[in-house]
């Protein structure tokens, strides 16, 4: 079993960010300077040509160790950040712009889909890993609740299948953008846990009616729709539910509501 390998320290507004190594794969986890052992421990995915430490996914996180006081961890998926790419990878980026640049609707859906499923059958292992490392931590140890704090697109590719087989993940968010084929629905009729599904309503590169039919699939009992105007990546979030993740995480030394 790998461990976690810390390499590199900072603080900023009471938030400490550490830096770290799981195998291969880099990742970063954020918590309280003050220190809240066992906290809820919440999972974040970044988009698709992104990497874990973008100002969306950043912000998010310190807002989450600030005002609930969780623990947040990211890594970057495979061929993203600070990982090497692989000469699928290249070759997918290449495609994937070319078509976007063309506006070629239907070729964007089948490379979106394709590489994106190669991406999520690599990362869900790496995740599953991570997740086993970071419970070896004093401060996170087994007791901590685990939720995944979404991330549209890539962030949505990877955290459905990944919570369909992690019975660790006790809730979730998820988001539009993300190409939506057989696999992906089968995967979401296997989730239970409470989910809280955003969507860009506007999405020039996912057909609305997919989305919607993911959602639908969702075998949770508790499961809320978001949905706001704005395009793949233009939008801003309104009417959020922002409490969802601690009525059934907690906050740092509670139990969930």
């Amino acid at each position: 079993m790998h461990t976690v390998r810390f390499t590199a320290e900072t603080s900023s507004n009471g938030v400490l960010e550490r830096d770290f190594i799981v195998g291969e794969v880099p990742g970063v986890l954020w918590s309280p300077v003050s220190g809240s052992d066992h906290a809820p421990l919440v999972l974040m995915g970044h988009g698709g040509g992104l990497h874990k430490k973008t100002p969306a996914l950043m912000a998010r996180a310190h807002d989450s160790v600030t005002t609930h006081g969780f623990t947040v961890a990211a890594i970057d998926a495979p061929g993203h950040g600070d990982r090497p790419r692989t000469v699928e990878d290249e070759q997918a980026r290449a495609d994937l712009k070319q078509a976007m640049a063309a506006g070629e609707t239907k070729r964007v859906e089948s490379i979106t889909g394709r590489y994106g499923a190669a991406l999520a059958r690599r990362a869900v292992p790496e995740w599953q890993a991570t997740l086993d490392a970071l419970q070896q931590l004093p401060e996170i140890g087994t007791e901590a609740p685990i939720g995944y704090g979404g991330g549209i697109t890539l962030g949505t590719g990877i955290g459905i299948p990944l919570t369909a087989i992690e019975p660790r993940i006790t809730a979730a968010i998820f988001g539009g953008g993300f190409v939506v084929d057989e696999a992906l629905i089968e995967a979401a009729r296997r989730i239970t846990v409470p989910v809280q599904f955003l969507l860009p309503w506007d999405d020039e590169h996912v057909d609305r009616q997919s989305a919607l039919a993911l959602f639908d699939a969702f075998a949770s009992k508790e499961k809320t729709l978001h949905a706001n105007p704005g395009d793949h990546r233009n939008i801003r979030w309104f009417g959020l539910d922002d409490e969802f993740l601690v009525r059934h995480l907690g906050r740092a030394g509670t139990s969930p509501a």
